[in-house]
């Protein structure tokens, strides 16, 4: 997978893929388009160790549908892959080598007994940080079966996967706060919970489940309360904002969770960016254009 922090010039194309369809963001000035394209239950089955495209004529006919809207065929794009089928994983080191190889081989042998998989059968990207410990390293692990998936699909619909990022990671360029913000995003496999300051990532849990059908603003604290008191007990600071997205009517909702977690609470992508429920569908391909 491809390090953000390398790359110099980003594409201004992303297409994210979902178990529910696809959807393809085009940078416009200060506003970001998207165009989505649905898909049939069963085409794409995120998941961390077994196949995940069932149907790859499906999947690339949908990715090459959806950039043809956005005029993004024959171009690199921002491929967006599911947060089901990638993991993120935050670590903490006292240093790393300056050689790049060797930083690589320590931050491996230090996931080792962490994954469900072999890391030497993985794909590993990941960006350090220094704190005043040592270094905050943020790094996202995906089979290489796995990803090679998704890439052969992008090339079939005629554009190049230049960068590829889990949803959430996206999303999280959406946040450019210079304060302790939790980021609420919501999905039907699963739910992040996300906290960035001072751009560091320094909490990442994802809760299996949590569909924004079945939520209420209850479960929904409770699902976040257990990070906002860790970040508050091990950062000595507290999250002064959640950012949300995915949580359809979110203004019913926003009064009762503020209620419940004392956080002021607002959408993760606002309306004047992007208009309609897409800015929740795909939040990984708008926050990466952000």
């Amino acid at each position: 997978m491809a390090e953000r922090r390398t790359v110099i010039r980003l594409p201004r194309i992303a297409c994210e893929v979902t178990a529910q369809g696809v959807g393809a963001a085009r940078a416009e000035g200060g506003r970001i388009v998207v165009y989505s394209r649905p898909l049939a239950s069963g085409v794409l089955t995120p998941a961390l160790t077994t196949q995940n495209v069932q149907d790859a004529g499906a999947l690339s006919k949908g990715i090459e549908q959806a950039l043809l809207e956005v005029g993004g065929r024959g171009q690199e794009v921002i491929a967006v892959l599911p947060d089901s089928a990638v993991r993120l994983t935050l670590l903490d080191f006292d240093s790393l080598p300056e050689r790049r190889q060797e930083a690589d081989a320590a931050v491996r042998f230090r996931l080792r007994k962490s994954l469900p998989f072999d890391i030497e059968k993985a794909a590993l990207s990941f960006d350090a940080q220094k704190t005043a410990q040592g270094l905050h390293v943020a790094a996202s692990i995906v089979l290489h079966s796995v990803l090679e998936e998704y890439e052969s699909v992008f090339r079939a619909a005629g554009c190049s996967p230049g960068v590829v990022l889990p949803s959430s990671l996206g999303a999280l360029g959406a946040l450019n706060e210079g304060r302790p913000s939790l980021m609420l995003k919501v999905g039907r496999e699963a739910t992040t919970v996300a906290v960035v300051y001072d751009g560091h990532l320094l909490l990442f849990r994802t809760l299996e489940g949590g569909e924004t059908g079945t939520l209420t603003a209850e479960r929904m604290a409770d699902d976040i309360y257990p990070s906002l008191v860790y970040f508050q007990d091990n950062f000595g600071m507290s999250v002064e904002q959640l950012l949300a997205s995915g949580v359809q009517d979110l203004g019913k909702f926003a009064p009762a969770l503020e209620a419940q977690t004392g956080v002021k609470v607002r959408e993760l992508i606002a309306s004047s960016v992007v208009e309609g429920n897409l800015r929740n569908d795909f939040a990984g391909a708008v926050g990466a254009l952000l």
